[in-house]
């Protein structure tokens, strides 16, 4: 019998840390968005766009690597709402990475404007041209952007709470390192 694994796998490990990293400057690259008129604004979309395709394909990428690979157990002696608490934070933020994109991918296509990834990298509308319609994705899309910042802020606020006061490996078994 195979025991179970100390750490996630490399490719887990790497797919984590640079989606920690694409989420987190979407997350600034969207309040900037919502913040400015101003002719950054046309920049920040610019990045917003190609980044959003990029955690939406990375996150693809990622349930198949979660899937296809053992990963370390909890540790035994963790309170069961704490086992189910984590379980719903990881379904919520594979959800959040999976819908906001998509949602993006639509109120953009709902505005009537092209899905420009680059100048020559256009991609096809999702739904067609529709004021209403933008309007309510624009207003989901904001929201849960919103829940998708609580919800890696708790999700940090956990890792934290693993590392620093419980030390029981499971923040370790992210970073690769030996407790």
């Amino acid at each position: 019998m195979n025991a179970s694994p100390q750490f996630f796998a490399p490719l887990a490990r790497l797919l984590h840390w640079l989606m920690a990293l694409l989420v987190i400057a979407m997350l600034f690259i969207g309040a900037g968005l919502a913040a400015s008129v101003s002719q950054r604004h046309a920049w920040l979309i610019d990045l917003h766009k190609p980044l959003g395709i990029a955690i939406l394909a990375l996150v693809v990428v990622r349930l198949v690597v979660r899937f296809s690979t053992q990963q370390p157990p909890l540790p035994s002696d963790l309170p069961l709402w704490q086992v189910l608490a984590a379980k719903a934070s990881h379904l919520m933020l594979y959800g959040l990475m999976l819908v906001l994109p998509l949602l993006g991918w639509a109120m953009i296509s709902a505005a009537g404007d092209p899905v420009m990834l680059s100048s020559s990298v256009r991609l096809p509308a999702l739904v067609g041209a529709d004021a209403p319609l933008f309007a309510i994705l624009r207003k989901a899309h904001g929201y849960l952007a919103y829940l998708l910042f609580l919800t890696v802020l708790v999700h940090l606020a956990a890792a934290l709470f693993h590392g620093l006061i419980r030390r029981d490996g499971v923040l370790q078994s992210m970073t690769g390192t030996r407790h």
